[in-house]
């Protein structure tokens, strides 16, 4: 048996039965869990005053692994680095060769190498062309690194002292958490719009063909067809009054084709995206099961084989290779006249483009095939990117759409306009594979056998009442569309970012929806009013633009440190001061204890405020705290305050036990003077929260 003289390190276990097998005897592989350096817990670990420094030590608990590495390397004449494909993995290869005390100059030949599949080919390839340390890489990682523990050890103990003891402030999750508040902002201020559509079925000459069409617009003809807003009640009657009377016609019927492209293969934001709405996954679990299909399943028949490529990319490019097999695969299955020949690009200066985008290791392994090897959730997400990645490799679908705009000429010669869409599929393309199903379609095709200019009959008006709605709320998929848009977190960091906001109860998920809970108002509201840079989006995009800088090696990274720690300190310093002044946690209040007599405090809990006893720990009592806002409940006459549901989400109701009144939006102490409900504060108006009343008036300074 010949000696295993090479040794490669993979960052997860999982990997190293997976790439066993395709190398021979002479390789051992094994793991290094993750990271083994890091900088100290217990302190700031940076050297302010010598060109900020990282003090790295190594991470409690990996010890015994280091030393069993070590030995390895020892035996080894040749050592590969072989860490994940991106920045974190550059930097743990380098802390590796420190932590193994191992020296690149020595005669021990030691190596980088990646790959952004696990199969044998992409495995053999790397090791046929290694490398050295990208030192860019880690000098970006290091950056990062630095910057968010700088803003956590600096701005967390403002916090503790403030609000709760065990909070944290982050770079990247304090620009989310501001974007989550600002929105239930608009959300809370938004007033809804009346406005009204109407749709009439009309017959032809003959009576027997029938269609609808929804009314447009005006029509004139000196000037191009304008669409009308219907806004009211009044004006829907009077208009509807005006078209009973009308003559109509078919105007014109206009007939053309249109093409749907293709998607893009997925990358880490767009496969979170649609696992939320196609799955129902959460970022993390999106992350962790394809973390498992790209280190290694066991497949019957087979052993572990990784099944996709590389997790975390923002690029949708993919390699030749990949291409042309797709290519053949789809001409085999489903015919030529379905496979692309052109490769689609994405082109966005954010883009890294280092990796391919998420896709199949091989398309042969059908989900079909893997039935009887996937767990449920496994063989759902890899169907999913299967689907995609073959439909992005097809035709677009091609579509026939009809247009009939209907002209109605009333008895004071005004004109008005109806029309009716109409889409029959040509050519189902990539829609054979993948339905992204985001795109409402016309029913049918056009086959009503109308002409041009041939008189109607009008059989029915169909007036109905709407109103504009608000900005939706965040779920999880949309604020990772959000961050990408504004360029805030980079793929590996959107999950993580948002899984640390739940987790430190900042932020609460109720069905889908991402609801900022009363402590994480508390903590936005002091790093926006103490930090405003930090959580701007703008601001932290910017950073992120100064990382792949470092990364491409146009920007020094100790530069990015120099110039933002002077007024991290500045607004520290400034913070300590200003909150000094302000008593948020602690404050005594009239409530007394029933158990030993003391007045109860407030004190900030994971889901938000609570009444305590200061008599700790030899009084344990609390109680509910209710923040009475000076309005009475219009049902029974109490005392209306402020509450959380079990979610953490925050409303207003009636403290009687008995009384079931809520409502989402503040109340005010005045009843709609048209249908009697009690009104909510919107902004600076006061608004009836019946739609079909629709009352609104400005809010006085009373």
């Amino acid at each position: 048996m010949a000696k295993k003289n090479k040794l490669l390190i993979v960052e997860s276990p999982a990997k190293v039965k997976s790439i066993k097998k395709f190398l021979g005897s002479g390789y051992e592989v094994t793991a290094s869990n993750g990271h083994v350096r890091d900088l100290p817990k217990s302190q700031l670990g940076i050297d302010v005053d010598h060109d900020f420094d990282p003090k790295y030590i190594t991470i409690r608990g990996k010890g015994e692994l280091l030393s069993k590495l070590r030995k390895q390397a020892a035996k080894a004449d040749a050592i590969y680095l072989a860490t994940d494909p991106d920045r974190e993995g550059e930097a743990i290869s380098w802390h590796l060769i420190s932590a193994l005390k191992l020296d690149e100059n020595s005669d021990k030949k030691i190596s980088r190498v990646t790959f952004n599949e696990i199969t044998k080919n992409a495995v053999t390839q790397a090791l046929s062309s290694p490398r050295a340390i990208d030192m860019n890489l880690v000098d970006a990682q290091q950056a990062r690194r630095v910057l968010d523990r700088m803003v956590g050890y600096m701005i967390s103990p403002l916090l503790w002292a403030k609000v709760k003891r065990g909070l944290s402030a982050g770079r990247v999750q304090s620009a989310a958490l501001r974007m989550i508040a600002d929105r239930e902002d608009e959300i809370e201020a938004f007033i809804p719009e009346e406005y009204w559509s109407i749709d009439a079925s009309f017959t032809g000459a003959d009576g027997k063909k029938s269609i609808t069409a929804r009314y447009y617009g005006t029509s004139r003809s000196d000037s191009k067809n304008k669409k009308t807003t219907v806004t009211s009640s009044e004006e829907a009657k009077n208009l509807c009054r005006e078209l009973e009377k009308s003559s109509f016609r078919v105007a014109e019927i206009r007939t053309g084709e249109r093409t749907r492209k293709a998607p893009l293969p997925f990358t880490t934001s767009t496969l979170q995206q649609e696992a939320s709405k196609v799955l129902n996954f959460s970022t993390v679990k999106t992350m962790r099961i394809a973390q498992q299909l790209y280190e290694g399943v066991e497949v019957k028949g087979a052993g572990s084989i990784g099944l996709i490529t590389y997790l975390r990319t923002d690029s949708t490019r993919i390699s030749d290779e990949a291409r042309a097999a797709a290519e053949g695969y789809i001409s085999a299955r489903y015919g030529e006249a379905y496979a692309a020949k052109t490769e689609q690009k994405k082109t966005d200066a954010r883009i890294q483009d280092v990796h391919e985008a998420i896709r199949p290791s091989d398309l042969e392994r059908t989900p079909e095939s893997l039935k009887e090897s996937l767990s449920r959730d496994q063989l759902r997400l890899y169907q999913l990117i299967w689907k995609r990645f073959v439909a992005s490799r097809m035709m677009p679908a091609r579509y026939e759409n009809t247009r009939v705009t209907i002209e109605a000429v009333s008895e004071n010669g005004d004109n008005h306009m109806f029309t009716a869409p109409f889409s029959r599929l040509l050519f189902d393309g990539f829609m054979k594979v993948y339905d992204p199903g985001d795109e409402e379609e016309a029913a049918g095709g056009y086959s009503a056998g109308f002409s041009q200019d041939e008189e109607l009959k009008l059989t029915e008006l169909d007036p109905v009442q709407h109103f504009t709605e608000p900005p939706a709320h965040y779920t999880e998929a949309s604020l990772v569309r959000a961050m990408e848009e504004k360029g805030i977190g980079r793929p590996s960091t959107y999950a993580p970012t948002i899984s640390t906001i739940l987790a430190r109860h900042y932020i609460t998920k109720d069905g889908k929806n991402l609801y900022v809970t009363e402590l994480g108002e508390a903590v936005n509201e002091i790093m926006k009013n103490s930090f405003t840079s930090i959580v701007n989006p703008d601001f932290t995009a910017g950073m992120e633009t100064l990382l792949d800088g470092v990364a491409d090696g146009k920007v020094k990274w100790k530069s990015i440190i120099e110039n933002f720690y002077p007024d991290l300190l500045e607004a520290v310093e400034a913070a300590k001061e200003d909150l000094d002044k302000v008593e948020i946690a602690d404050e005594e209040t009239d409530e007394i204890c029933d158990k030993c007599g003391r007045h109860m405090v407030i004190k900030y809990g994971p889901h938000g405020r609570f009444l305590a006893c200061p008599g700790f720990p030899e009084c344990r009592n609390t109680k509910p705290y209710y923040e009475k806002i000076g309005v009475k409940c219009p049902v029974c006459g109490g005392d209306i305050a402020v509450k959380k549901s079990k979610k953490g989400r925050v409303f207003y109701g009636c403290i009687e036990p008995e009384c079931d009144y809520m409502s989402w939006s503040r109340p005010s102490a005045k009843d709609c003077p048209r249908c009697g409900q009690r009104m909510v504060v919107k902004g600076r108006r006061l608004v009836c929260p019946d739609r079909n009343c629709g009352y609104v008036e400005e809010l006085t300074e009373s």
